[in-house]
């Protein structure tokens, strides 16, 4: 099993600023991509941005030029650099895992409980 903790969320005013970072442990499991979803209220669970192992990165095309993901591979964290907010950016922000499990090559992926992003005047 891998394990996701995240931290940071809350709310902030239009324009402003917030960080996620999210810590993964698991034994015999390597972490190959890590990212964050959000799902407002009454829509999908949507992709924000993802990072390989290798560094490659992947942005939805709303947070483009706005948030920076990063991550750390010795010690499994990914964060989300979250900037320019917009209300539309308001929703449950997850952390997500895809990892392989070191004996079998079995990929599994993995949710973190996810944390509140509002962004309100």
């Amino acid at each position: 099993q891998v394990q996701l903790v995240e931290s940071g969320g809350g709310l902030v005013q239009p324009g402003g600023s917030l960080a996620l970072s999210c810590a993964a442990s698991g034994k015999m499991f390597k972490i190959k991509v890590m990212g964050w979803y959000r799902q407002a209220p009454g829509k999908q669970r949507e992709l924000v941005a993802a990072i390989s192992s290798e560094g490659s990165t992947n942005y939805a095309d709303s947070v483009k030029g706005r948030f920076t993901i990063s991550r750390d591979n010795a010690k499994n964290t990914v964060a989300l650099q979250m900037n320019s907010l917009k209300p539309e950016d308001t929703a449950v922000y997850y952390c997500n895992a895809l990892a392989m499990r070191i004996i079998t090559g079995y990929e599994y992926d993995y949710w973190g409980q996810g944390t509140q992003v509002t962004v309100s005047s």
